[in-house]
């Protein structure tokens, strides 16, 4: 049994030096490309809010909400001596959603800040997006998937509104109704 070989030519001389060469500037320009992908974007929430405040049909309030008229509704808005029945879904800027509910009922006053101002911007059928910057939301609290610190963006629709007093006098009624004995009875 015979070995056939195979010769192999010998590498010239300083070819594995301009091998790793090439290596090495591959690498620092897939580096150099990565690093000026990222110059363009800044995840601290006041960099985003300044540039969000730019974009197209976004309004900033005097307190930093910036929120941006999606649908619009009809009539009044509520005050916060309301009680709103919203569908919502609320997202951090990467987009994770942290909460959502298709029909809640929510008092005006009882919400984070910026949720409460965005719902009183509201008219009823309309259907807004809210950015509400850290210091109107949870701040330097973390709250629950929330980290502290974070801009909150929530697409609210209003579905509807009474005054607590209106939902207290329902309550009332409807308390007064179940207390009564039935009618026709023995």
């Amino acid at each position: 049994m015979s070995t056939t070989a195979v010769p192999l030519r010998p590498i010239a001389k300083g070819s594995l030096t301009r091998l790793w060469i090439g290596v090495a500037a591959v690498a620092l320009a897939a580096g150099g490309l990565a690093w000026a992908g990222q110059q363009g974007v800044d995840a601290s929430p006041a960099a985003f809010l300044s540039q969000n405040a730019h974009a197209d049909g976004v309004v900033t309030t005097e307190s930093g909400l910036q929120f941006k008229v999606l649908s619009e509704g009809t009539g009044a808005s509520p005050t916060p001596a309301d009680v709103a029945l919203v569908g919502y879904k609320g997202a951090l800027l990467d987009g994770t959603v942290f909460d959502e509910n298709p029909q809640a009922a929510m008092p005006i006053d009882g919400v984070v800040p910026g949720f409460s101002e965005g719902l009183q911007k509201m008219k009823k059928g309309g259907k807004y997006r809210l950015w509400i910057p850290p210091q109107l939301g949870y701040g330097d609290q973390a709250a629950g998937p929330i980290p502290a610190g974070s801009v909150l963006v929530f697409d609210v629709t209003l579905h509807d509104y009474k005054s607590k007093a209106e939902l207290m006098q329902i309550q009332q009624q409807m308390q007064q109704q179940g207390a009564m004995p039935p009618q026709g009875g023995h």
